[in-house]
């Protein structure tokens, strides 16, 4: 199945979700340093950016996510896609409260917010589960090669027209 929020044959949905996912699990690794590390606020505020890099990215993952969501037909892979989106949502919602704690928090403060960012990632590896359930078993994203021949000259047309 060709999604709609793609770019020459290729999902843009999967590109995009890697960079809040590095940067969340980053945020935490610095966490971890902070606190049985060096005990440096530098860490602190390394986490804290990650922490906002990541919810914009989580955000622009969203959009195409959201699209392709639109596009199924399948009740079963409707019924996993909602699922994985509502996780994703808990996920972005947790991650934007624990920024707001950490901007109003003291720089020695205590280890909630850490706690918070390992308990959202739980929550994001559950829902990476079910992206990858909807690529190998429900092949959502997933060409065949019948669809790459209907589409093919419709994207040669398509690039000829812009090299003019």
């Amino acid at each position: 199945m060709i999604t709609p929020a793609s770019f020459h044959k290729h999902p843009i949905h999967p590109m995009l979700t890697a960079f809040p996912i590095a940067l969340w699990c980053f945020s935490l690794v610095c966490d971890v340093v902070y606190h049985f590390g060096s005990q440096n606020t530098f860490w602190k505020g390394v986490a804290f950016y990650a922490i906002g890099a990541g919810i914009i990215g989580a955000l622009l993952a969203a959009i195409p996510g959201f699209i392709d969501y639109l596009s199924l037909t399948d009740p079963r892979a409707t019924k996993i896609a909602s699922l994985h989106l509502a996780l994703n949502l808990i996920v972005v919602v947790m991650f934007i409260f624990n920024l707001g704690i950490r901007y109003n928090a003291l720089p020695s403060s205590g280890f909630h917010e850490t706690l918070l960012s390992a308990i959202g990632i739980g929550i994001l590896g559950v829902s990476g589960w079910l992206g990858g359930a909807l690529v190998f078993e429900h092949q959502v994203g997933v060409s065949t090669p019948e669809e790459l021949k209907a589409v093919r000259p419709r994207i040669e047309k398509e690039t000829e027209r812009r090299a003019a």
